[in-house]
């Protein structure tokens, strides 16, 4: 056998017991990538940044949290994830809003090609201007029903968590507005401080600051619960409307996840990392401070949490015109 062969197995026989050690070790053994598909500094990477800061105090290695926005629905975010080995290795930070991907174009997967983590979610309200006539959601809705469809109301973009909480408190209370489209929170925010809109339905961390400054006047949670805020006690819509239990609530669903067929090592590591860092005074204190209720599931529950926003989202969509791809096409059931 000449040099060049014998170096060459030698160098092959140090690559084979490298590989095979370190596939021996326990998972995990180097740094893990958090690939955030929102911008910094927006509710999921806050969240994301935060969880992964608590749960890695229960990890031997880091969690690097990056961002890789863009595409459809945070569509390039969730490929390029999709397109990493199923290792654990490579997390993606997602929200409720990402399971419209598929139905409008952005990619060719069920959400359950995912196996989620999630953290938590702001609890949506309806607010309106701080000048506005309206006191009571019981005012706005008599208002509605006598004029149908004349009164403007923001709740971000079509299909958004917000407009299919708009949709739902009509179905619940028999009103029908006049629903204006914006790129966004914010911006629809923006407009019923304006005078743009009568009212706005936005999450309670988007609209606390603007209710804390006086800016905007809190009617009602789209939510079984109450909420104090700014010295305000914000009522439920339920305590008005009954019949809202029947279609809400629908709750943002914010935090990370892995391929669904990572090894289940993989799964049992996070998740025990994971509800370890819930668990923690650090994330109860964050939660407090921004508004946001706790959620906590993982694996087969978030799943379904995720299943049933995924066929709602989906299926409001169709019914708006707004859908690339139809559901059933993707194997999405009625909700």
């Amino acid at each position: 056998m000449n040099k060049l062969m014998t170096g060459a197995l030698a160098v092959w026989a140090a690559t084979a017991v490298f590989t095979g050690a370190a596939s021996a070790q326990e998972y995990p053994y180097r740094d893990i990538t958090n690939a955030v598909v929102w911008g910094a500094g927006g509710g999921t990477d806050s969240i994301n940044r935060m969880i992964m800061a608590e749960m890695e105090k229960n990890l031997p290695v880091s969690i690097n949290v990056i961002n890789q926005t863009g595409g459809v629905a945070g569509s390039n975010g969730m490929v390029y994830v999709a397109n990493q080995p199923d290792d654990g290795y490579t997390l993606v930070g997602l929200s409720e809003s990402n399971v419209t991907a598929a139905v409008q174009g952005g990619w060719d997967k069920k959400f359950d090609f995912w196996y989620p983590f999630i953290v938590g979610g702001s609890p949506d309200l309806i607010s309106v201007p701080a000048n506005s006539p309206y006191s009571t959601l019981t005012e706005l809705v008599d208002a509605a029903m006598a004029e149908p469809g004349s009164i403007p109301a923001a709740a971000g973009g079509a299909g958004s968590i917000h407009h299919l909480n708009l949709l739902a408190l009509e179905k619940g209370s028999g009103a029908a507005f006049k629903f204006v489209p914006y790129k966004g929170s914010a911006p629809g925010q923006e407009a019923a401080i304006a005078g743009e809109v009568a009212l706005v339905v936005t999450s309670l961390a988007e609209q606390a600051a603007l209710i804390e400054g006086g800016q905007l006047k809190p009617l009602a949670m789209l939510t079984a619960d109450s909420a104090e805020i700014a010295g305000f006690t914000v009522p439920s819509a339920f305590d008005s409307y009954a019949a809202l239990s029947e279609v809400l609530p629908l709750k943002q669903a914010i935090g990370f996840a892995i391929h669904n067929s990572a090894p289940e090592n993989v799964k049992a590591t996070l998740g025990a990392a994971f509800e370890k860092a819930m668990a923690s005074d650090t994330v109860a204190e964050w939660a407090k401070v921004n508004k946001y209720d706790i959620g906590g599931e993982h694996g087969a529950e978030a799943q379904a949490l995720f299943a049933n926003l995924e066929s709602t989202f989906a299926y409001t969509l169709k019914d708006l015109g707004a859908a690339t791809v139809m559901p059933e096409d993707l194997g999405i059931e009625k909700p």
